[in-house]
């Protein structure tokens, strides 16, 4: 129960998302409901690579396959976070509950998953190549052994330091933790990719 997070090891330029033309699919949030809605943007490319597009909230938001070390790591953009700078990630991910994590640039996903990866389980928000805020969850990668008090004072300081960050989420993880639940519409991320929850099919 407590040695739950098991990550093949990769490096960062497993985060790097090919472009497959000048438009890709982007998952929106909607505040306030667990339902997300699909959107086709044209995105910002640098070397054939898609990128955050920060001032149009275009954000990366990353999957990584943590129960059987398959090495999975789904790609995809999102919409609605809000974030400027840094990286926010969790290992509460309905229903697989893998790791996912959203950010502004690859390198502080990449370090934001490793701590998770570091403390067995948890919420992490990094920036600048740093963790500004955590919260270790190392019972099943869900659950804190730590008095309530101290977990609901970590769980307020990440929320605070994500609103510095940028976003105007409210309950920021919450939101993020859903991102991966392919069975509510419209569209999510998974470990093997995309879902358009309307067909029911991944995408190509």
């Amino acid at each position: 129960m407590t040695s739950t997070v098991n990550i093949k090891p990769f490096g960062i330029e497993s985060l790097r998302l090919v472009a497959s033309g000048e438009t890709e699919p982007v998952i929106e949030v909607v505040p306030g409901q667990i339902i997300t809605r699909t959107r086709l943007e044209k995105v910002r490319i640098i070397d054939g690579l898609v990128v955050p597009d920060i001032e149009r909230d275009i954000l990366k938001l990353v999957l990584v396959e943590r129960h059987k070390a398959s090495g999975n790591i789904g790609l995809g953009l999102v919409t609605g976070f809000g974030l400027k700078r840094g990286a926010l990630a969790s290992s509460i991910a309905h229903d697989s509950h893998n790791i996912v994590a959203v950010g502004v640039d690859d390198e502080d996903i990449f370090t934001a998953v490793k701590e998770i990866e570091r403390l067995g389980g948890g919420l992490v928000a990094a920036a600048g190549g740093r963790i500004l805020a955590s919260l270790a969850l190392p019972i099943a990668g869900m659950l804190s052994d730590q008095p309530l008090e101290e977990v609901v004072g970590k769980l307020k300081e990440l929320e605070q330091v994500a609103a510095g960050l940028g976003t105007g989420l409210s309950s920021p993880f919450s939101t993020l933790s859903f991102m991966a639940l392919p069975v509510i519409p419209e569209l999510r991320l998974t470990d093997l990719g995309l879902v358009d929850v309307v067909k029911f099919s991944l995408m190509k």
